[in-house]
């Protein structure tokens, strides 16, 4: 079951055509790690979440489906 957070992981992800591998590299995490999010398997610390909103240029509210 996902998230808010693994939903807009992934619709921010595939609206920009990025991999999951290129995602990870960029955030400078394991591919695994990054999939682990996006299935809502684990949850991003918050120094990695605004990092992933600065990346797409959104808020932290945002990602986590507060707005």
């Amino acid at each position: 079951m996902y998230t808010p957070l693994g939903q807009r992981l992934k619709e921010l992800r595939t609206e920009r055509n990025l991999t999951q591998r290129r995602l990870a590299s960029d955030l400078d995490i394991r591919t695994v790690t990054y999939l682990r999010y996006e299935k809502s398997q684990r949850e991003p610390p918050i120094s990695l979440l605004v990092t992933i909103a600065r990346y797409y240029g959104v808020t932290v509210d945002y990602l986590l489906g507060l707005q």
